[in-house]
């Protein structure tokens, strides 16, 4: 029978095989044409650059360009996994016998855009910001590093993370376009608006709800990269003007998270040239409720308003049928961890929905409400069109058991500023998972204390759970964890979710080396290897 420490290494053994691989490779046979400005469509302004601060692919997509992480999942493999880590500020790493340890060996002879030095201080900075209690304006992802009992630079060039207790996922973590290397010497007040990296593109400028200007970094330690003297981003708050845009040839790529499946027939119509590809994001739409506002705090209307919603409506109004079904987890085939159906449709809201809806009624019955005293509420989203179509077939669907909803849409920068503060009734949300691990989703969306628990579930058993199958290093056993915890998030009503996204991004033809990840919408955007042959 073999050890925990045998295990935990036959864990982590398929990554030391990717510790050889070049980050260098170009992709395709082809010859490469360096130059050109990649102008790309934005749907909304970013809440700021720094993306340490920020829970928004608004902010991931323009800036992770700017930086590097310790590791990334490879930039030309479009789903993300174990197998597609590769090195990137660290050039190797290595786990300790006990699993408690996991020490980099980082890239010498790296510059930070002001000119600056790259050393192992500015690793452990970066993580000193991530586990200080107010060290950054806000900290969406601090949950993730709560098994980080600190970060050591080991001379210049070795950094050590040193650990609680075993946790295989971590270096999947610091793969995510979310885990970016800050320089120690930058406030982190001029990352938000002028943010210094060590990536293949320097931030030149950013207008709210106008445009992102980056450009090319000739002192990028990668030599050769990047192709481009720079990328543009255009932000333009209204679809149906992105898409006229694109088709009419005015931009090179469409927002890669804005093409929905009915959106895609008419760009493949009008624009036969374009490049498409349709995949699961990530992200899922669901409903947050705050369990301490008044008469929300009342679990009876909370298992209602789960119990009332039809899945399968918003997944044929909204993506004609492609959407999934799911729990927390990413839902097979595109996720490794999701529910199966045959255990999804077992849980609560699944299943009949006029069922349902009969017990849903009787509950608001019990609370005082009924066809002659209906509930009132409104119910905010983020104003854009991912969030307020699927808002508006809630309202619709709460009206079947008693309830009269109103929709408030609400600017980016405010939204995430009032569900971090919990200043909010009921809320139509979307939710990605940087990366497809429970070690992310449970941690920052269910435990107790996390910024982005937004409705503040908390459940100190089940968060004794979440750290349990985290420790986990035999992989059968930890997907049985995994489902148990799933269902009984959904059980508990933590966070309904209605649906499992896909979307599609579009590129013109003479737009060589993109790939779109296929799990995730937050790690995809270096840029570093795309072209423009023109």
């Amino acid at each position: 029978m073999r050890s925990r420490t045998d295990r935990f290494a036959l864990a982590c053994c398929v990554l030391v095989s990717v510790m050889a691989l070049s980050t260098f490779a170009a992709g395709p046979g082809w010859a490469q044409k360096s130059g050109g400005i990649l102008k790309i469509q934005h749907m909304d302004t970013p809440p700021s650059a720094s993306i340490h601060e920020e829970a928004t692919v608004s902010t991931a997509v323009p800036f992770m360009s700017v930086f590097n992480n310790l590791v990334m999942f490879d930039q030309n493999v479009a789903k993300n996994s174990f197998e597609s880590i590769v090195p990137d500020l660290a050039t190797s790493w290595s786990w300790s016998s006990d699993g408690t340890k996991l020490s980099f060996k980082l890239r010498q002879g790296v510059k930070w855009h002001d000119g600056k030095p790259f050393t192992a201080k500015d690793v452990q900075c970066t993580f000193e910001l991530l586990l200080g209690a107010d060290k950054l304006r806000r900290n969406p992802r601090s949950a993730w590093y709560s098994n980080v009992a600190k970060v050591t630079a080991d001379g210049d060039f070795d950094a050590t993370l040193q650990l609680k207790n075993p946790q295989p996922a971590l270096l999947a973590l610091l793969a995510s376009g979310y885990s970016p290397i800050y320089p120690c010497h930058v406030p982190t007040a001029d990352m938000r608006r002028h943010p210094i990296g060590t990536g293949p593109f320097k931030f030149a400028e950013f207008k709210m709800k106008e445009s992102i200007k980056l450009v090319k970094n000739p002192d990028y330690w990668k030599k050769g990269r990047p192709y481009l003297d720079g990328i543009e981003f255009t932000i333009i708050p209204d679809r149906s003007t992105r898409m006229l845009s694109f088709v009419a040839g005015k931009f090179d790529m469409t927002f890669p998270t804005d093409v929905t499946v009915p959106l895609l027939k008419n760009v493949r119509k009008d624009a036969p040239q374009a490049q498409c590809t349709m995949r699961a994001t990530g992200v899922s739409t669901n409903l947050i409720v705050n369990r301490e506002a008044p008469p929300f705090d009342d679990p009876k209307i909370r298992r209602a308003m789960a119990l009332t919603l039809d899945r399968q409506a918003f997944i044929d109004i909204l993506s004609e049928g492609q959407s999934t079904m799911g729990g927390a987890m990413l839902a097979p085939p595109d996720g490794v961890w999701g529910l199966p159906p045959e255990k999804l449709k077992t849980i609560i809201g699944y299943g009949d929905v006029e069922k349902s809806r009969e017990e849903a009624r009787e509950l608001m019955k019990q609370a005082g409400y009924g066809p002659d005293k209906r509930l009132k509420l409104k119910v905010s989203t983020r104003n854009i069109a991912t969030f307020r179509d699927p808002a508006v077939i809630l309202l619709d669907q709460l009206k079947q058991i008693y309830m009269d909803a109103e929709l408030e849409v609400i600017d980016t920068s405010v939204y995430y500023n009032r569900v971090f503060k919990k200043d909010y009734v009921v809320a139509l949300n979307l939710t990605g998972s940087a990366v497809d691990d429970p070690d992310v989703t449970f941690f920052e969306g269910y435990a107790c204390g996390s910024l982005r628990n937004y409705n503040n579930y908390c459940n100190p058993e089940m968060t004794k759970l979440f750290e349990a199958q985290s420790r986990e290093t035999d992989q059968k056993k930890r997907q049985q964890m995994v489902w148990e915890i799933d269902a009984k998030l959904q059980e508990d009503i933590a966070r309904p979710i209605i649906s499992n996204g896909r979307a599609a991004g579009c590129w013109q033809p003479y737009v060589k080396g993109v790939t779109i990840h296929s799990n995730s919408i937050y790690n995809g955007w270096r840029f570093e290897d795309v072209w423009l042959d023109r």
